[in-house]
């Protein structure tokens, strides 16, 4: 099995990116066009599919669950994880792991101190696959999701 980690080449790759969002998560928690020129995106390539897509923002802390403006701050060494997805035919065949692990070791390559990210409430597999990395929950915000209204985790794993 051949795994490669490539970058997304922005903006020609934000229709396939948005495509791939639209396949794993629901429509609410998809990132529109301008979310996605936000980001560093990654695909996961296995044998010349593409299998997962994450994405990341560096230097900043997740915040807009709890700022009034919505917006995460400049936090030096904290890299944000906004998405990590694998496509649905592919999950439970451990892909997730290995993008879990390579996000991990992306952060540590890169000088970083920390990794943020959060996760609906109710995605327990992710919880799951984050706590094996020995991610913790540092707070839950209520309402943070929509469609259905959800709380978030929120998620750290200090380097």
């Amino acid at each position: 099995m051949k795994t490669e980690f490539k970058k997304a080449v922005l903006p020609d790759e934000i229709s396939s990116l948005k495509a791939f969002d639209r396949r794993v998560f629901s429509s609410s928690d998809a990132f529109d066009t301008a979310e996605w020129e936000n980001y560093e995106a990654y695909w996961m390539v296995v044998n010349g599919t593409k299998v997962g897509c994450c994405a990341f923002e560096r230097h900043v802390d997740f915040q807009d669950d709890i700022t009034e403006v919505g917006n995460n701050p400049p936090l030096q060494g904290s890299l944000y994880i906004s998405t990590t997805g694998i496509l649905p035919e592919f999950q439970g065949k451990g892909f997730g792991q290995l993008l879990k692990a390579w996000e991990v070791s992306y952060a540590r390559y890169h000088g970083f101190t920390r990794i943020i990210t959060d996760v609906r409430k109710s995605n327990l597999k992710m919880i799951r696959l984050n706590r094996r990395f020995n991610f913790q929950v540092i707070r839950t915000t209520r309402r943070y999701y929509t469609d259905p209204v959800e709380s978030t985790c929120v998620m750290e794993l200090l380097l």
